[in-house]
C-alpha cells in the first residue's frame, strides 16, 4: 500500500508539473510545423497547391513526462480535376494520445475558391466527420481496484464534427480564419483529470514570403489560436529556403518554447522535415523537449499558378 502510494506521489507530483506548464488547457493537437500541416487546422487549404498533396507528421511532445502528448496526423487533398481546379477535396486524420485518452479525428475536407486578380484566390472551405474518444483510465491512474474515485473506461465514443474556414493567397503570401469543429463533444481534461466538454477553437494564421535572392527566399509566418476561457496562444515563425532545396528556421512558441526546424526537399516531389521545441518554462527541467518529423509528397501539374508549392 506504502508502495503504491509513494508511486502515485510521484506520478501527480509529475503531472502537477504538466498541469502548470498547460496552464491554457491544450485541447487539440499543437504543431511547431503548422505552415506544412495547414489542411488539420483550415479546410479551404483543400486543394491550394494545385496538385496532389499528402502529409504525414508525428510529434511527441515532452520527452520523459508519463503520459505527454503523442500525436499522429495524415493528410491527402488536391484539386478535384483540371478542368473544376477551383475545387478542392481531400482527407485528413489525427490521432491525439494525452495521459490515458486517445482522440481519433477523422475529416473529409472541400474548398471552392474564387479569383481575385492575376494570382490572389479567396478559398472557402467545410470540413466534417467524426471525432472517436477512447479512456483508459489504467493508463492515467494508479488506484487500487475497487478504489470508488476509479473511472468506468470509455470504448470508442463516436461524435459528430463540422468546421469551417477561410484561406486567401497569392504566390508571395497568404492569410486564413479558421473553426475545426463547432460542435462541442466530450474530451479528456488533462488538467482536472477528467472527461468534460471541451471549447471552440479559433485559428488566424499568415504567412510572406520575400525573395532575397536568386536562391534564397525567407518566409515568416503566424499561427494564434483562440480559446474562449483560456490566453491566446501564438506560435511566429521564420524559414529560409536556399536552392530550393533546403529550408531552416525557428519558431517561439508565446510563454512555453523556442523551436528548430530543419527540411530537405529530397526529390522534385518528396520533402522531409524535423522540428525540436525547447520548453522556455520550468517544464524544461522534466523533460527533454518535444520532436516532429514530417513528411509530404506532392505532383504538380507543370503549369501552375499557384505560388512557390515547396514554401507554402
Amino acid at each position: 500500500m506504502k508502495s503504491a502510494f509513494a508511486s502515485l506521489k510521484a506520478y501527480s507530483g509529475l503531472w502537477l508539473l504538466l498541469v502548470a506548464a498547460c496552464a491554457f488547457a491544450q485541447q487539440e493537437p499543437q504543431y511547431t510545423q503548422y505552415m506544412y500541416n495547414t489542411l488539420v487546422i483550415n479546410p479551404a487549404y483543400t486543394g491550394s497547391t494545385g496538385g496532389l498533396e499528402a502529409n504525414l507528421l508525428h510529434r511527441s511532445q515532452w520527452i520523459g513526462i508519463p503520459g505527454a502528448p503523442r500525436t499522429q496526423s495524415f493528410s491527402i487533398h488536391s484539386p478535384y480535376s483540371q478542368m473544376h481546379d477551383n475545387i478542392g477535396v481531400g482527407l485528413s486524420v489525427v490521432n491525439d494520445r494525452l495521459g490515458p485518452s486517445d482522440e481519433i479525428y477523422i475529416d473529409g475536407n472541400f474548398s471552392y475558391s474564387i479569383p481575385t486578380g492575376i494570382n490572389g484566390k479567396w478559398a472557402f472551405g467545410l470540413k466534417a466527420g467524426a471525432k472517436v474518444l477512447s479512456i483508459d483510465w489504467s493508463r492515467g491512474r494508479f488506484y487500487q481496484e475497487g478504489d470508488p474515485l476509479l473511472n468506468t473506461n470509455i470504448n470508442n465514443r463516436i461524435a459528430p464534427a463540422v468546421g469551417a474556414g477561410i484561406y486567401y493567397y497569392t504566390d508571395r503570401w497568404y492569410a486564413g480564419i479558421s473553426v475545426p469543429n463547432f460542435i462541442r463533444t466530450n474530451i479528456y481534461d488533462d488538467i482536472r483529470e477528467s472527461v468534460t466538454s471541451d471549447r471552440l477553437h479559433y485559428y488566424a494564421m499568415a504567412g510572406y514570403v520575400f525573395n532575397l535572392g536568386e536562391n534564397l527566399k525567407f518566409k515568416p509566418a503566424a499561427l494564434a489560436k483562440i480559446v474562449s476561457g483560456a490566453p491566446v496562444t501564438v506560435d511566429v515563425s521564420a524559414n529560409f529556403l536556399m536552392q530550393e532545396t533546403i529550408t531552416l528556421g525557428a519558431a517561439y512558441r508565446w510563454d512555453d518554447a523556442v523551436s528548430a526546424l530543419a527540411g530537405v526537399q529530397v526529390t522534385e516531389n518528396l520533402f522531409v522535415g524535423y522540428s525540436y521545441d525547447y520548453s522556455t518554462t520550468d517544464l524544461n527541467k522534466y523533460n527533454n523537449g518535444s520532436h516532429e518529423i514530417m513528411i509530404r509528397f506532392q505532383i504538380l501539374p507543370k503549369a501552375t499558378r499557384i505560388k512557390s508549392p515547396r514554401f507554402f
